[in-house]
């Protein structure tokens, strides 16, 4: 294994990591909605301690998911959508690729079947 695929695999790892837990995954879609401060995100999550918070963060934060910059006395935050699109890349879209080339020859042998002719594309 080369530097380079030790270093993906180190950061498909932390990303994974991130996602598993379904906190993590709560405070990622509350950032898709719109950046926030630490103390907005901690305000949407009452049912853990703001220190909880910020350890969900960090962990996010070494997964490279959120980015946090300090305007004033606070931080605000915002969603880093590459690593996801990273392991859609790696992970995912090929068995998307993979589902669709099958759904479309279940549909072409289902019009064979009924006699229907496919659209053409």
């Amino acid at each position: 294994m080369s530097v380079t695929e030790d270093k993906d695999a180190e950061d498909d790892d932390a990303v994974f990591k991130a996602l598993a837990s379904s906190l993590r995954r709560r405070m990622l879609d509350a950032l898709r909605e719109a950046p926030r401060t630490t103390g907005a995100l901690c305000e949407l999550f009452p049912e853990v301690d703001r220190t909880t918070v910020l350890q969900h963060l960090r962990v996010l934060e070494r997964a490279e998911l959120v980015t946090g910059r300090k305007v004033g006395r606070e931080r605000h935050l915002a969603l880093a959508p590459l690593p996801i699109k990273r392991i859609h890349d790696r992970w995912i879209g090929e068995y998307t690729r993979a589902a669709v080339t099958l759904l479309d020859e279940l549909d072409r042998s289902q019009d064979r079947r009924v006699g229907r002719s496919s659209p053409q594309t």
